[in-house]
């Protein structure tokens, strides 16, 4: 299958900086606290020294891109919104009235919103505040067929890089991805259960809202959409093609070409975790560039995290999407950075060392 993809899709990862990695853990047993004592704030600046290249790494110039799409699984009544909530929401975000709009102003983050595929499409007045990059009118309904089409997975696909080479060339340290899109929880659950060979009532969650019911009706449609899809679901990619959605599949592509491009990722929740799990099984590297900020209280979001064998810095009980967990992770990468770089070492300070 890998002759169906564009050639940046196989693309090798970057390497992270060892020795640059080794300076930055070097530098950490010498400042003025016992070994380990920050915990895991000592281990993000170490890592985040290999992944820049430079033993005392920075946190200054973030990026925040939003993809946005509608699922035509939404027909089946998965969701505790209208499909219309998208495109309303994609004008909130134009006029930064949104959760992340808030948290990407306090970071000093730049954001961008790229509609690739509402029902309807992005109204004159938010040209210039909105990227169009729309495919269709949303996915196809999963539980009858493919979610999407080769081409339009290759459309979302490099939509993700596109934004992604635009990011290096701004400058940006970090790239935050963020989605929004009625039914999109279902979707992600759908492709969870496909590639971790999980039942969709182990994973199926509240996402927008939904009471006990909803959420056993969103599971029986997901399982009819595994029965449907199963014979063509092992791969990572085929499954993002026939149960993904365009906002989904744009994440995917933009953490394979971070991981391309040598940039540090931080990822959101549930969603985004689907994403990066479908981008790490199709090239395992794309994990080095990853760091996982927040544990999602949608009940898939453990499982995937199990998966990939990660522990999420923090722990909120956030559910929101958006990269809005992302952002809140931002100022503990920042502090992280500034303990590593700006405590004295032992030396310096004239604090004598723990006895051999």
């Amino acid at each position: 299958m890998k002759q169906r993809y564009s050639d940046w899709v196989h693309a090798p990862a970057a390497k992270p900086d060892e020795a640059a990695r080794q300076a930055a853990e070097s530098r950490q047993v010498q400042l003025t606290k016992p070994p380990g004592a920050l915990g895991q704030l000592e281990t993000i600046a170490i890592r985040l020294a290999g992944l820049q290249g430079c033993v005392s790494p920075t946190i200054e110039r973030v990026q925040v891109t939003l993809f946005a799409g509608d699922h035509g699984v939404v027909a089946e009544g998965v969701s505790a919104f209208p499909q219309a909530v998208t495109l309303e929401m994609v004008r909130n975000f134009a006029r930064g009235g949104a959760a992340i709009c808030v948290l990407a102003r306090e970071l000093g983050a730049k954001l961008e919103v790229i509609n690739l595929g509402t029902v309807d499409p992005s109204p004159p007045e938010l040209q210039g505040e909105v990227t169009d990059r729309r495919i269709a009118a949303g996915t196809a309904n999963f539980t009858l067929g493919p979610a999407m089409t080769q081409t339009q997975l290759q459309t979302a696909l490099d939509t993700g890089r596109e934004a992604i080479i635009q990011t290096k060339e701004s400058g940006a340290q970090l790239f935050i991805g963020g989605e929004m899109g009625i039914g999109n929880t279902t979707s992600a659950t759908a492709l969870a259960c496909a590639l971790l060979n999980c039942p969709a009532d182990l994973l199926a969650g509240p996402g927008t809202g939904l009471d006990p019911d909803g959420v056993s009706h969103k599971a029986a449609v997901i399982e009819k959409a595994l029965t449907l899809h199963r014979p063509h679901l092992t791969d990572p990619m085929e499954s993002l093609r026939r149960l993904g959605g365009f906002e989904i599949a744009a994440l995917t592509g933009s953490y394979l070409n971070c991981a391309q491009q040598g940039l540090p990722v931080v990822v959101d929740g549930f969603i985004a975790g689907v994403a990066a799990l479908i981008a790490i099984r199709f090239n395992p590297d794309v994990a080095d560039w990853c760091l996982f900020s927040h544990a999602s209280a949608e009940p898939g979001h453990k499982t995937v995290m199990q998966a990939l064998q990660v522990t999420p810095l923090l722990d909120l009980g956030m559910r929101l999407g958006e990269g809005s967990g992302a952002a809140v992770a931002v100022p503990l990468l920042r502090l992280a950075c500034a303990l590593h770089a700006g405590m004295a070492t032992f030396g310096e300070a004239g604090v004598s060392e723990k006895d051999d």
